[in-house]
């Protein structure tokens, strides 16, 4: 069973920083993809930034330029820096892997952590 923990979060005021780390527990072959998702109140969820094993990723426009995604891929872990921080950027951030659980899993599944609070106040 693969499971994803995440640490950090909590409160700051507006143009502070915060960092969230994520670190993958269990036995599986391989990730595709390790990231952040976030869901603001009354808001669907949305991703943050997407790192995958081929090099390729996403990034939402609203974050680029203030935060920064580090993956570490021999300790399986993965860190969102959060710089210059806005109300807008309050949510639950959620950690996000795509894992293979074998060799004969072609397409992998996707995981998510139990999500930590990050608030922002003006």
């Amino acid at each position: 069973q693969v499971q994803l923990v995440e640490s950090g979060g909590g409160l700051v005021q507006a143009g502070g920083s915060l960092r969230l780390s994520c670190a993958t527990s269990g036995s599986f072959f391989r990730i595709n993809a390790m990231g952040w998702y976030r869901q603001a109140p009354g808001k669907q969820r949305e991703l943050v930034v997407v790192l995958r094993s081929d090099g390729s990723r996403n990034d939402a426009d609203s974050v680029k330029g203030r935060f920064t995604i580090a993956r570490d891929n021999a300790k399986n872990t993965v860190d969102l820096q959060m710089n210059k921080l806005k109300p807008e950027d309050t949510a639950v951030y959620y950690c996000y892997a795509n894992v293979r659980v074998s060799v004969a899993d072609r397409t992998g599944d996707d995981y998510w952590g139990q999500g930590t609070q990050v608030t922002v106040s003006s």
